[in-house]
């Protein structure tokens, strides 16, 4: 996610340095040939404004509409992280207040093993969202077990739930949760498998790619037009205005194109994986563990 007040120039029109100099060599070039076309044929060589003008208008309004979808599938997915942080917190809250008569290790290990497993979950779903590896990060959390068990599903996540609701059946069958604790932790548990389905849907469904095409056209059409229209109004400053009004809609296409895919391991996606390891040291502390890990570090401009 990038950060407020921090964001670099280079990283801005970085994004747009291709189609900045495709545009600026456009530019000159149409200039050199009205200079040489009016020279020789003493007539201009330019079309009404108006003709940019309206399909400039049209672009405008569309780039909106898709900017607006974008930001509409990058917030429900930010939305559903802190969904995620707070039924984190809830399920380690259910834990530790369980009122157990007989406190015994085995009833101790049960409640730590959970919430680590908790833990592995959120780092599990994050690198599975940014096609990653998850193993390699949960393998601290679990027992060599569990994590025999999880190592043999695609689905890392899923497998961890599967191990939550085990846990849950055999702690009711030992009597150290009653039937309403136990629905209780199971409704939570549900609403962690339902945002991770939320989130599986957002990845797996793709924004619709003739709907990006047709506007990426219409974008290339207006700048391919628009030299015509100033050309004649401006001499050789239409050059930098050419591609001062190009670089406005350019920015916006990609602004929408990164927006709409919040898991894609870029600086604008969900920081996760920084959400995971807020989770985890906000369950650790409510454990009780004098190891407390750092929070990811900041990259220049964003975190991950």
């Amino acid at each position: 996610m990038l950060l407020k007040n921090k964001i670099p120039f280079r990283y801005v029109f970085g994004q747009i340095k291709y189609e900045l100099i495709l545009v600026t060599l456009y530019g000159i070039s149409i200039e050199l040939v009205e200079i040489g076309y009016k020279a020789f044929t003493k007539h201009e060589f330019s079309i009404p404004i108006a003709v940019p003008t309206v399909l400039g208008t049209i672009i405008s309004l569309l780039l909106a509409f898709r900017s607006n979808l974008s930001y509409d599938r990058w917030w429900e997915a930010r939305q559903i992280w802190g969904a995620i942080v707070n039924d984190s917190r809830t399920l380690t809250r259910q834990l530790s207040s369980l009122n157990i008569e007989e406190e015994t290790e085995e009833t101790e290990a049960f409640r730590k093993n959970f919430i680590n497993r908790q833990i592995a979950w959120n780092f599990a779903l994050a690198k599975s969202l940014r096609n990653g590896i998850p193993l390699p990060y949960i393998e601290k959390f679990l027992r060599p077990d569990e994590f025999e068990y999880v190592a043999q599903f695609n689905n890392v996540p899923m497998a961890l739930l599967d191990l939550h609701g085990r846990d849950l059946k055999t702690a009711l069958r030992k009597k150290w949760i009653n039937g309403f604790q136990q629905i209780q932790l199971d409704q939570t548990v549900t609403r962690l498998c339902d945002a991770m389905g939320k989130c599986e849907r957002i990845k797996k469904t793709v924004f619709p790619s003739t709907y990006q095409l047709y506007i990426h056209f219409a974008l290339w059409v207006f700048t391919l037009l628009l030299p015509f229209a100033l050309v004649d109004l401006f001499g050789f400053i239409m050059i930098p205005i050419l591609v001062i009004i190009t670089s406005c809609f350019f920015l916006i296409e990609k602004m929408a194109i990164q927006l709409q895919d919040p898991f894609e391991n870029k600086p604008t996606d969900i920081p996760v994986l920084s959400i995971s390891r807020t989770i985890e040291r906000d369950l650790k502390q409510l454990m009780a563990e004098k190891e407390i890990p750092q929070e990811f570090e900041q990259k220049e401009f964003y975190v991950m």
